[in-house]
């Protein structure tokens, strides 16, 4: 394996596994502090996610680009920014680096290292819910680096933050999160039950991110249809 594309494993194994340091971290120690109130460790939890997002994206998109998602990662193949070969190589690198984050949280807090989780969610909310928040994160990457790509840390760390907020399921939005949370009895937790639905419709949102990007880009099929039918009347206006 060249050298080159290992340091860009080992920076997304390390990326993910500190997100789901913090994700799992900060939500065991915000509800701790909380003395159980959910709003307030839902408030610790989604500044702490949204800020170290920021700071993972910076440190890590010049090396790997930052995905720390296999759901990012599959995209960024099918737009062709990335060979299908290097995501398929990021996949399991994140799920474990996802996994080892866990651990790493677990371990600092004195927690048992793996714990299967407890918290259900389930029902068409929960999966609405995360469909709505994959959809938006791949919009925001694609848009925002379209738009604004000095950006885009902040603008990924914002929308998860508020994700965590405006979704039933607090906006997982990917598959290396959903399986490391089910691993944890925490705040973050999931019932490994709960997360082949989870990652459905985080594969239903994927799609329907990419539809959407897709429609609102300048070289999109649709984009290009209307294009070439505006090209078309303003000749036969000029003829």
């Amino acid at each position: 394996m060249k050298a080159g594309l290992t340091r860009e494993l080992l920076a997304e194994f390390v990326g993910t596994a500190a997100l789901l340091a913090v994700i799992v971290g900060s939500g065991h120690m915000g509800e701790v502090l909380a003395n159980g109130n959910a709003a307030i460790a839902l408030l610790a939890n989604s500044t702490a996610t949204g800020l170290m997002l920021y700071v993972l994206i910076v440190l890590f998109a010049p090396i790997s680009g930052a995905h720390f998602n296999p759901i990012v990662s599959l995209a960024f193949a099918w737009r062709s920014a990335i060979g299908w070969r290097k995501a398929l190589l990021y996949i399991p690198v994140q799920v474990i680096g996802a996994l080892a984050g866990v651990i790493l949280a677990h371990a600092m807090f004195g927690l048992p290292l793996f714990e299967l989780g407890t918290k259900a969610r389930i029902g068409w909310p929960q999966y609405l819910s995360e469909g709505v928040a994959t959809a938006g994160l791949l919009a925001t990457i694609f848009l925002g680096h379209r738009a604004r790509p000095n950006a885009l840390p902040a603008l990924v760390g914002a929308y998860i933050a508020a994700a965590y907020w405006f979704t039933a399921s607090t906006a997982f939005a990917n598959p290396a999160v959903t399986i490391a949370r089910a691993f944890t009895d925490t705040f973050a937790g999931i019932r490994p039950v709960d997360a082949p639905a989870f990652l459905i419709a985080q594969i239903a949102g994927a799609a329907l991110g990419l539809v959407l990007v897709a429609a609102l880009t300048e070289h999109s099929p649709i984009a290009h249809g209307i294009h070439s039918a505006r090209r078309r009347k303003r000749k036969a206006v000029e003829t």
